[in-house]
């Protein structure tokens, strides 16, 4: 049975002679009632703080699990981000490397190219060089094949004329220079 102040307060005792002054002993009742109403008040305020505070700490709680739930999915979208993101620059990086691949290759194919071409630009060169190198040789024969018979033909019309038995050897002779034997 739960003791209330309002208990303490009715409570009658039996009169026996010689008892207890029985004033001294209901302001004693009283002021116990008074003790243990204000005790009872207390530990009321006290359940209800507990309750509160347990409410609040439930909360907290809710809110401290909410926070951690956050903080780990902001961890795992952050992993999530670096992953793709070096696996882009990966991806950037490799197709830098195959096009900086294609570029040297295309660079050596044209290289090759050029010294191909060169080399072809100077066979044509010192083919042409010779070509020309032996017309112009030919031009200088027929230059002085040209002198040689101008100097005959002075000769011919300062020298006296021939004896008939030698002019014939010399009718055999071509006279003239002979062009086409020089001609390349």
């Amino acid at each position: 049975m739960k003791l209330t102040p309002l208990d303490i307060k009715k409570q009658e005792f039996k009169r026996v002679f010689r008892g207890y002054d029985r004033l001294e002993v209901e302001t004693f009742l009283e002021m116990v009632a008074n003790e243990f109403e204000d005790l009872l008040n207390e530990r009321n305020t006290l359940y209800e703080e507990i309750t509160t505070l347990r409410t609040r700490l439930k909360d907290y709680q809710q809110v401290e699990h909410t926070l951690k739930e956050t903080l780990m999915s902001a961890q795992e979208s952050v992993n999530r981000a670096r992953v793709n993101t070096e696996r882009e620059a990966n991806l950037i990086l490799q197709e830098a490397e195959l096009k900086a691949e294609k570029i040297v290759e295309k660079a050596r194919s044209e290289l090759e190219q050029l010294k191909s071409d060169l080399a072809l630009i100077k066979a044509q060169k010192d083919s042409l060089a010779r070509k020309l190198k032996h017309l112009l040789e030919a031009e200088l024969e027929l230059i002085d094949v040209l002198q040689t018979e101008d100097l005959e033909v002075k000769k011919e019309k300062v020298s006296p004329p021939k004896p008939k038995a030698l002019e014939h050897e010399d009718d055999k002779k071509p006279k003239g220079p002979v062009l086409d034997q020089y001609v390349v």
